[in-house]
């Protein structure tokens, strides 16, 4: 298989075969993203004959082993930034080579979306392109301009009910913390204003772990910005939750979570925040410090 640098994947992706169809991210300008610096270049789509090639080889395997692949998950932070005639041509190769396989998923971020028709994201869904992942992060004006995401609270709005209407479903993540000191309820409860207008079927919350290598760094160093304390991230979450009204799943499941939650919403919503009261109440600070000060890889 053809892999490029640190290959990442959500959780939930984990029985997923993973096909790499981009490495690094056309974007490249998150002031708190460090998880494409071990790359000679910000962007790369990966050449369709070693696509074909991965494919061969996984359907070889599949026969070897006597299973079926139900999922391909193409990697690279935002390989649905491709062009719909590459992206079809992509699915026609993973249906040509793994016919069990029901859908095809990947990271995007919001622009993408934006960069395809109505009808050409109704026809990459009939492709069996399904279940994004959308890096929201937040819906706080403020932080996204700060933190050079590159989009507003507008435009998840607009390309995530353009998804919809295709028929396309997609999943959360929310960077808690990313507000900073101070503003994490104010973030949380504006995302949650924009999660309730939609129908994500899930919000996976990480929490910001800060590198030395990134830009946001070094603002902290020059006196710019202020993060939040481990036990206010947890209240930031908690606002989060109390403050989303639809029906989703919740999952705190990444490494960047030192306790890892998930539930259904609305059902499971007292549940979470029970346990995340105790989290505020008993855990110490500094316990939760040293798991963030520790945590030497996302």
């Amino acid at each position: 298989m053809h892999y490029t640098g640190t290959i990442w994947r959500p959780p939930y992706e984990a029985g997923s075969l993973l096909l790499e169809a981009t490495a690094g991210c056309t974007h490249h300008r998150c002031k708190f993203c460090t998880l494409y610096n071990d790359l000679p270049f910000s962007f790369r789509m990966s050449p369709l004959k070693d696509i074909e090639e991965d494919l061969q080889e996984a359907a070889k395997r599949n026969r070897m082993w006597d299973r079926e692949c139900r999922r391909v998950f193409l990697t690279g932070a935002n390989p649905f930034v491709l062009k719909f005639d590459l992206l079809m041509e992509i699915a026609s190769l993973v249906k040509k080579y793994i016919p069990s396989c029901e859908s095809i998923g990947s990271f995007a971020r919001v622009t993408d979306v934006g960069l395809k028709s109505d009808e050409e994201l109704r026809r990459i869904k009939n492709a069996g392109f399904d279940g994004l992942t959308i890096g929201m992060e937040t819906a706080d004006d403020e932080a996204l301009h700060f933190m050079n995401k590159g989009y507003r609270k507008n435009e998840i709005l607009v390309q995530c009910g353009r998804l919809e209407q295709a028929g396309i479903s997609y999943k959360f993540f929310y960077l808690v913390g990313i507000s900073g000191k101070g503003r994490g309820a104010e973030g949380a409860k504006v995302t949650a204003e924009v999660c309730n207008q939609l129908h994500p079927k899930l919000v996976g919350a990480n929490m910001l772990t800060i590198y030395q290598d990134s830009e946001l760094y070094q603002e902290i160093r020059e006196g710019n910005w202020q993060p939040e304390g481990e036990k206010e991230k947890y209240m930031e979450m908690k606002t989060l939750i109390e403050n989303l009204a639809i029906e989703t799943e919740f999952a705190a499941m990444g490494a960047s979570n030192a306790i890892q939650l998930y539930g259904n919403l609305p059902k499971d919503k007292a549940n979470l925040l029970a346990v995340l009261d105790e989290i505020i109440d008993r855990v110490d600070e500094k316990e939760l410090e040293h798991y963030r000060k520790n945590l030497r890889h996302l």
